[in-house]
C-alpha cells in the first residue's frame, strides 16, 4: 500500500472486522497508549464496529494532558519575567494552569511565542542576545530528540541566553503504573511515534511482568483494525508478545541516532502525570554538560503540583478509570471553547475525541 486511500480500503476494513467478530471469543481490554490513537479510533467509528467481547481505554499518552498546572503555572510566570520570552508548541498554550493559561498571559502582554520546533527559539535567541528565551520541552520519546538537538545547537554557538524548561517524559513507567494501579488492561495499542524513535524493546517487561501483549500500530483504520486483531490473537492463543504492525515505520531497534542524541544530553529523572503522580525515572533532564541550560535549576523552579479544579476527572480518564462522557463536566461546564481539563485541550485528548465523535 502506497497512498493514504489503501488504508482507508472499506472492503478490507470489512474483511478484518469480521475477522474480529470471529476470533474475539475472551473478553479482552485493550488501552491504547497514544493520544493519537484515540483520536484516530473515534474519528473513524471503530469503538462501535467491535464485537461486545472487546473494551478499549484511552491512556497517558497525550503529552498535553499529562503536564501539570504547575508546569503551567511556572510558564506563566516565566512569561512576565522582564527580558524574558517563553517558547511553546501551539498545543500546550490553552492547557489551564492554577489562575491562567499561557495564551490569556499573552492577551496580557506576557512574552509568549508559539514556535514549530525548538530551533526557532534558538534562532530568536541568537538574534536577541539580550532577551533570555526558554522553550517549554513537552512529550514523550517522540519530540524530546528535538529539544536534546537545540540543546546541542545552543551549546554549539556558546548561546548564554537559551533554556529548556523540560517535562519530556518516556512512555514505559506510566504503562507499568496503570498496571501496578490496579487497572485492568489485558493488552497494549503501542504508541507509533513513540516506537520509531525508541524501537520495541522497551515494552519487553511489560510482557514478561504482567502478561500483557503489546502491538504497535499505524494510525489509519486498516492500521488500527489489523493491530486489534492481533492482540486479539495474542489473548486467543495465550501468547503475549511484543509486535510491531506499523512495520513501514517502526523497526526493532528503533531510530539508533537519534537515541543516541538523547543519552548524550538528558538524564532520567522523577516526573509527575497527571493521574498518576510522581513516577520514579520517567521524565528526562538536562544532563550534568547541560545543567547551564536547564530553566528548572536556573529559576530555582519547584516541582509542586497543584489540585486539579473540583470535578475535573481528566486524571481518572488517563488511567482508563473512567470514560470522558462519565465526568460530570463534561459537554457541560467543559467544552473545547472553555475547557476546564487538560483532556479537552488537546487535539489528542480523549475528552476532546469524544465531544467531537462519540456521537458521530
Amino acid at each position: 500500500m502506497k497512498f493514504i486511500n489503501d488504508f482507508r480500503d472499506r472492503e478490507l476494513c470489512e474483511t478484518l472486522l469480521e475477522r474480529i467478530h470471529k476470533e474475539a471469543v475472551r473478553e479482552i481490554t485493550i488501552m491504547e497508549v497514544c493520544g493519537g490513537h484515540t483520536m484516530a479510533l473515534h474519528r473513524f467509528g471503530i469503538p462501535a464496529l467491535l464485537p461486545n467481547t472487546i473494551t478499549l481505554l484511552s491512556g497517558p499518552g497525550c503529552p498535553v494532558c499529562v503536564t501539570g498546572r504547575g508546569f503551567i503555572d511556572h510558564a506563566i510566570g516565566l512569561s512576565m519575567r522582564d527580558q524574558t520570552m517563553v517558547c511553546t508548541y501551539g498545543d500546550l498554550i490553552r492547557v489551564p494552569g492554577s489562575e491562567s493559561t499561557l495564551e490569556k498571559a499573552q492577551a496580557d502582554g506576557a512574552n509568549v511565542r508559539i514556535v514549530y520546533s525548538p530551533l526557532q527559539c534558538i534562532e530568536m535567541a541568537a538574534q536577541d542576545p539580550e532577551t533570555n528565551h526558554v522553550f517549554l520541552g513537552i512529550g514523550f520519546e517522540t519530540t524530546a530528540p528535538a529539544s536534546a538537538v537545540a540543546l546541542q545547537k545552543a551549546n554549539e554557538l556558546g548561546l548564554k541566553n537559551f533554556f529548556l524548561y523540560s517535562a519530556h517524559k518516556i512512555m514505559p513507567p506510566a504503562m507499568a503504573a496503570i498496571i501496578h494501579e490496579g487497572v485492568k488492561v489485558d493488552a497494549y495499542l503501542c504508541p507509533g511515534h513513540v516506537s520509531t524513535i525508541s524501537g520495541t524493546k522497551m515494552y519487553e517487561p511489560l510482557v514478561d511482568q504482567f502478561g500483557v501483549g503489546c502491538v504497535v500500530s499505524g494510525f489509519e483504520p486498516l492500521d488500527l483494525l489489523q493491530s486489534i486483531l492481533m492482540l486479539v490473537q495474542q489473548q486467543e492463543n495465550k501468547n503475549a508478545a511484543v509486535e510491531i504492525q506499523y512495520t513501514r515505520a517502526v523497526k526493532s531497534q528503533g531510530n539508533v541516532k537519534a537515541q543516541q542524541i538523547l543519552n548524550q544530553v538528558f538524564e532520567p529523572c522523577d516526573a509527575w502525570w497527571r493521574g498518576l503522580g510522581i513516577l520514579a525515572n520517567s521524565g528526562l533532564k538536562p544532563s550534568a554538560n547541560y545543567k547551564g541550560f536547564d530553566a528548572s535549576v536556573v529559576y530555582g523552579l519547584s516541582t509542586n503540583e497543584p489540585a486539579d479544579p473540583t470535578g475535573c476527572r481528566c486524571g481518572d480518564v488517563l488511567k482508563g478509570l473512567l470514560k470522558p462522557t462519565e465526568c460530570k463536566l463534561f459537554r457541560k461546564t467543559c467544552t473545547p471553547a472553555n475547557p476546564i481539563g487538560a483532556c479537552m485541550v488537546s487535539a489528542e485528548g480523549a475528552c476532546q475525541s469524544f465531544f467531537r465523535y462519540a456521537n458521530s
